[in-house]
């Protein structure tokens, strides 16, 4: 196929109408398919359906110190559970906080406190600063935005390459404006990029010079055990990385067991530096009595060590591996040869970001919907939803059925050609 570019008019109208009378087709068959959100499908959500029945006695909600995890108490989680995801992220027990199910909540719980009494080293609450700002590499993840958004926190596009943020464009923000108090991070299979950050960009990280005294990088590492493919990405370690230098406190790290056990129950965690431990620690003990305790247990009973959760993720492999499969090779089959799109081949994570041609992402999402295809909206992945270039759409494979997928894909495919046309070529369109 020629590039769509270099079409005549004649082929290019030719084109077009077969591709919608091919989408009017579709949509007489009043689909109903879902790629909005990168949720763990119902198979994978059996790989631990023997988690639910771990603990079925009172004697078994004994820690190992013989604490009652019935019971109230123990503020930062179970040790044996921090010793796990410890060992899992080869960061010290003592620096890691566990909290419920969700690192996003966390991750909003440390901004509000933040908001109202400030973080280690700030002079302020940061409700009492005329403006905070946030960097925010884009595309990126629309929750992380949307904490921001509800906070009232102003923020700042930074474009993501290859090898992680702009580090030069990040750099210089950070050095020159005190108002900037944190970067979202979303280091290993980025969402929804899928780029794991480069090991010269985590050292840029660990040594960054910051205007602002209690500068935070949120770093989320949603995706560290998320590999798709026999040899995944390698992340360096920020946290031993930056621990013990000046820049020590400047670090929140976050993770979750949501897609590896079940993400309505599974358990949440940041690390963190003994500075901000203790900080945090005096809030938590009014705003908490402790977290799920044994949730906790009957995760450290199940998976027993961090071997045991790399082995799981293995499962987790197989089942994701051809969903992503059935994405990538549709979207080369059907759109490699157009010269309109581009995307990148993750080796983990959960999502495949496509760019489409400028200004096509909105057309695109509105024309899937209206056959049957539910996307994340278009803008998404970008602060106040506000894609500059109207160009990428988040794509999630794990929750289809296979033959959805494919069929979802094949849709969002035809989508993006018509929008093409549309724009660029509408002498064909006649």
């Amino acid at each position: 196929m020629a590039k769509y570019i270099d079409m005549t008019n004649d082929e290019a109208r030719k084109e077009y109408n077969a591709l919608l009378a091919e989408y009017e087709e579709i949509k007489t068959k009043k689909l109903s398919l879902d790629m909005s959100r990168g949720k763990p499908n119902a198979e994978q959500l059996d790989l631990t359906e023997s988690l639910l029945g771990v603990l079925s006695k009172s004697e078994q909600c004994r820690a190992k110190d013989g604490t009652d995890c019935r019971n109230y108490g123990i503020l930062f989680g179970l040790p044996e559970a921090r010793q796990m995801f410890a060992e899992l992220l080869d960061i010290p027990a003592a620096n890691i906080i566990l909290g419920g199910n969700s690192s996003l909540n966390m991750m909003y719980d440390t901004i509000a406190r933040a908001m109202l009494y400030g973080v280690y080293g700030s002079e302020t609450p940061w409700c009492r600063l005329p403006e905070v700002k946030f960097l925010c590499p884009v595309p990126g993840y629309d929750r992380h935005f949307s904490i921001c958004e509800s906070l009232g926190i102003k923020m700042i596009n930074v474009p993501m390459t290859p090898t992680g943020p702009d580090m030069d464009m990040v750099e210089k923000l950070v050095a020159e404006d005190e108002s900037i108090k944190g970067i979202w991070c979303v280091p290993k299979y980025s969402n929804p990029d899928g780029i794991t950050y480069s090991d010269e960009t985590v050292r840029r990280f660990a040594n960054l010079k910051t205007a602002a005294k209690d500068f935070r990088i949120f770093w989320d590492n949603a995706y560290a055990v998320h590999d798709i493919e026999d040899e995944g990405d390698k992340l360096l370690n920020l946290f031993e990385l930056i621990k013990g230098t000046e820049n020590e406190d400047k670090l929140f790290m976050f993770f979750s067991t949501s897609k590896i056990s079940f993400p309505g129950s599974g358990v949440a965690l940041m690390a963190l530096s003994d500075n901000n431990r203790e900080q945090i620690k005096n809030i938590l003990t009014v705003q908490t009595i402790g977290p799920d305790k044994i949730n906790q247990l009957r995760h450290v009973w199940y998976f027993k060590n961090a071997e045991g959760i790399l082995d799981h993720m293995k499962l987790h492999a197989r089942h994701i591996r051809p969903k992503f499969e059935i994405v990538l090779s549709s979207l080369e089959k059907e759109l490699g040869d157009t010269g309109i799109a581009s995307w990148v081949r993750p080796k983990g994570g959960y999502f495949i970001s496509l760019n489409t041609a400028d200004g096509l992402a909105k057309a695109t999402y509105d024309l899937a919907a209206e056959a049957g295809v539910t996307l994340t909206k278009a803008g998404s992945t970008f602060p106040y939803g506000v894609d500059p270039s109207d160009k990428n759409l988040r794509l999630a494979p794990t929750y289809p059925s296979d033959e959805e997928l494919a069929l979802a894909i094949h849709i969002v495919c035809i989508c993006v050609k018509l929008s093409y046309f549309r724009k660029y070529m509408p002498d064909a369109c006649k």
